[in-house]
């Protein structure tokens, strides 16, 4: 009964939608503007909670850089220039998904090379197996007659 219980909870739980910590103070008038201010919040980190968007985090710095986004775009930036103002701030760091540049191939190449080098090494394990299974049927007359012999001995 307590396993059905837990598992209620879970579900519960599972169903539960995290708030965004955006104010209404926050709020741009503009529709069209909040909904670009809301797409660069969800891309852009909080450098306390660090694994947060700034639009999922209650911090106050992530509040600054709400209000920071919004005041750009305000002022006329366009997506790509308030991204950039950011990464020339705070660094690479503040983007969720970092860019693909010379200095984060190793990043985005890692997951490729593990994926490729699995691969190989499953097909190396299958070829290896394939290759000791038929070692049996390739043996001499000599051996199989020996095979035979050691076998009829322990029966006795």
């Amino acid at each position: 009964m307590a396993i059905i219980r837990l598992m209620i909870i879970l579900a519960a739980l599972g169903c539960v939608r995290l708030a965004h910590a955006v104010q209404p103070d926050e709020i741009l008038p503009d529709p069209t503007l909040e909904a670009r201010a809301r797409a660069l919040s969800h891309d852009l980190r909080c450098m306390v909670c660090q694994n947060q968007s700034i639009d999922d985090s209650d911090a106050p710095l992530a509040r600054d850089l709400r209000i920071l986004v919004r005041e750009r775009l305000t002022a006329g930036d366009s997506d790509r220039q308030v991204l950039d103002f950011l990464v020339a701030r705070y660094g690479e760091f503040v983007l969720l998904k970092p860019r693909f540049a010379s200095h984060t191939a190793l990043l985005w190449a890692t997951p490729v090379v593990l994926l490729v080098g699995g691969a190989l090494a499953l097909v190396a394990l299958a070829r290896r197996r394939r290759i000791a299974g038929g070692a049996a049927e390739r043996l001499s007359p000599q051996e199989q007659a020996r095979i035979a012999e050691l076998a009829a001995s322990r029966d006795q």
